[in-house]
């Protein structure tokens, strides 16, 4: 059992260290390919749960404690959905240049850390 736990861990690990080059500097073009697109899916599928909180917070901030209770609640449960099944998509279709060179299918934020204009 612990030889099957300490293998799973040794892969998540890889999984999570070769996600890490999706994050190119800003000031170098971007390039968009399978290893990008394979990071951005990774990088996705691992952030999602993250989406309800700040959501709340960002409702919360703008709206009050009760919208973000409400409101907040089903934007970020919206969001975490959809940045899950776009990571899902970007990491099943990682070799494959779609939707257009590559890509990404979110636009505004490509990932949940970078700012956007919510």
């Amino acid at each position: 059992m612990t030889k099957k736990l300490f293998f799973t861990a040794v892969i998540l690990s890889l999984i999570v260290i070769s996600a890490t080059p999706a994050f190119c500097d800003e000031l170098s073009p971007k390039f968009n390919g399978p290893a990008e697109k394979l990071g951005r899916g990774l990088c996705n599928m691992l952030t999602f749960p993250l989406e309800v909180p700040e959501q709340i917070s960002r409702v919360n901030n703008s709206d009050g404690p009760f919208a973000a209770s409400t409101i907040g609640v089903l934007k970020g449960l919206g969001s975490a959905i959809g940045r899950a099944c776009v990571g899902v998509f970007e990491t099943a279709t990682f070799m494959f240049p779609g939707p257009k060179n590559y890509d990404s299918v979110l636009k505004d934020p490509e990932y949940f850390l970078e700012s956007s204009n919510f």
